[in-house]
């Protein structure tokens, strides 16, 4: 029988899984291919996603994010904030992303899915009617925070694997 954390896992899995086959073997050009001037890349949608991850996981598990902790400002040195996740950005700063190679991408997305794997790991069926954000309405529990987090980080996956695909296509 699986527990809601086996499934978490398996979903969060899921996610690393569609990153990974859209991210592998692309060159930083093709990483930054915006299919408009207003359309997201696929490097942003992969930072993005992993950001808000990095975030959210954080904040639930009383962490501090991956991205402070490890130097990862430093190592994508984009030209926004350092504590951006992508909410509210620019087409400018989408634009910022520009150059950032797939290795990079992958090694902060692996860091962040390991460290919520973890996270998850310790977890009891209690945990997850925690309240972990009370300025909403009905007040958010970690469970719907960590479905709402799988559910943003599989639309940006697919939305990331369109672009791949329409890159064979131009």
């Amino acid at each position: 029988m699986s527990t809601s954390g086996d499934l978490l896992i398996d979903a969060f899995g899921r996610i690393r899984e569609v990153v990974h086959e859209t991210v592998e073997g692309l060159e930083p050009e093709d990483l930054a291919v915006r299919l408009d001037e207003g359309a997201n890349s696929i490097a942003w949608l992969v930072w993005h996603l992993t950001r808000v991850q990095d975030d959210h996981i954080a904040d639930a598990a009383g962490m501090e994010q991956v991205w402070a902790s490890e130097g990862w400002p430093d190592r994508f040195d984009l030209p926004f904030s350092q504590s951006a996740t992508g909410y509210g950005q620019s087409r400018r700063d989408v634009g910022g992303l520009e150059g950032v190679t797939g290795d990079l991408l992958l090694e902060y997305h692996d860091t962040v899915q390991d460290r919520t794997i973890e996270y998850l790991s310790t977890l009891k069926e209690k945990d997850y009617e925690r309240v972990v954000d009370d300025t909403w309405t009905p007040a958010v529990t970690l469970g719907v925070r960590l479905i709402s987090v799988i559910s943003d980080d599989l639309q940006h996956a697919g939305q990331a694997a369109f672009i791949r695909g329409s890159l064979g296509r131009r």
